[in-house]
């Protein structure tokens, strides 16, 4: 069965585990070496959640050595001058502390229905990172209880994308596609796939049109459901191609869609425009020049999450929970092969 964006679970965490890796992580920034994610919170999440709670201060103790201190914040962010500060990843630590201060101070429904409007726009910054991060961090409050440590990973979550806010540029549109694998399938490689992530969105010339046009939030959320298949599947056979960063084009469409049940109805269409945007931005930047075979596999999902767990990576371990959401063969299959692309961490 399809549970793609299903929220209605619970965490599953009694031990408190989730809340204190979250406290250990908020005392680091959410980047190092200059622009590398922290993917601290978005792992131990899934971990927990899959059941694998007793590996999280384990797993910290070995990823935390690469981690580096919230850098000090700088100049306050204010309700009059955000836009300034938007998109620029100077102030990172001035948008944790307002955004901090905005959760303390209102639900924090009310702060990301205000906020998630304004960031959409700028979802590949990061490399969808902080979309994604966010996600995670919805899901968590949507799912389980509202403790401190939860609603202040949303807050560092939504400073992260604020700074690193990033629009791609403005985009010819392609002949239509029916469905989101033949969209995916008909984006445009970026002609030189070299550099990083900045240098590639910099390349990017066209879209397929998909989806097509709804006013209907629920055909948008079915759309953004049928997005994260596709990504997920595609995967399978056109991972090899960067084995990190393609993981992205699924679960950053499938943070959006783990978003929606906190958002206003209003919001969903938009939503999935940005999520097919940042979805095809990142398979266009990557894709390979050909596919490649995979084999099927017969292990369950609790095995193959077993197998992501111990493996270690955090691209992994994340891509494996985006596949266990759709959960069909071919989902399992690309979450192996993840596990089998990807250096272990562990």
């Amino acid at each position: 069965m399809d549970t793609t964006g299903d929220t209605t679970g619970t965490l599953g965490d009694t031990t408190g585990t989730l809340d204190e890796a979250l406290e250990r992580l908020h005392s680091s920034g959410p980047e190092r070496n200059g622009w590398l994610s922290n993917h601290g919170p978005m792992a131990v999440e899934a971990l927990v959640r899959h059941g694998w709670s007793s590996s999280v201060h384990r797993w910290l103790d070995h990823y935390g050595s690469k981690l580096e201190d919230m850098p000090e914040p700088s100049t306050p962010v204010t309700a009059s001058d955000w836009r300034e500060a938007l998109g620029d990843p100077r102030r990172i630590a001035d948008w944790a502390v307002y955004f901090e201060r905005e959760t303390a101070e209102r639900p924090w429904r009310d702060v990301l229905a205000e906020w998630w409007p304004r960031l959409l726009p700028g979802i590949a910054g990061g490399a969808t990172h902080p979309a994604i991060r966010v996600g995670h961090a919805v899901r968590t409050l949507l799912t389980g209880e509202e403790t401190g440590p939860r609603v202040t990973e949303l807050a560092h979550a939504l400073g992260y994308w604020a700074a690193r806010h990033l629009p791609l540029p403005e985009l010819r549109t392609l002949r239509p596609e029916a469905t989101a694998a033949a969209a995916l399938d008909a984006v445009p490689a970026v002609p030189d796939q070299s550099g990083g992530i900045l240098d590639r969105l910099g390349r990017l010339t066209a879209f397929p049109a998909w989806p097509g046009a709804t006013a209907d939030p629920e055909a948008a959320r079915a759309q953004l459901v049928e997005l994260v298949t596709a990504a997920t599947h595609r995967y399978a056979s056109h991972g090899h191609g960067e084995p990190v960063m393609l993981v992205h084009a699924a679960t950053a469409p499938n943070a959006v869609l783990r978003t929606l049940p906190a958002l206003p109805r209003e919001l969903w269409v938009p939503s999935l425009g940005a999520a097919w945007a940042a979805s095809a931005a990142v398979t266009a930047a990557y894709t390979p020049a050909e596919a490649a075979p995979y084999r099927p596999t017969t292990a369950s999902a609790e095995e193959i999450f077993e197998r992501a767990a111990a493996h270690g990576d955090d691209h992994t371990i994340k891509f494996t929970d985006t596949a266990l959401d759709i959960g069909d063969p071919i989902a399992l299959a690309a979450a192996v092969r993840s596990i089998e692309l990807n250096e272990p961490f562990l």
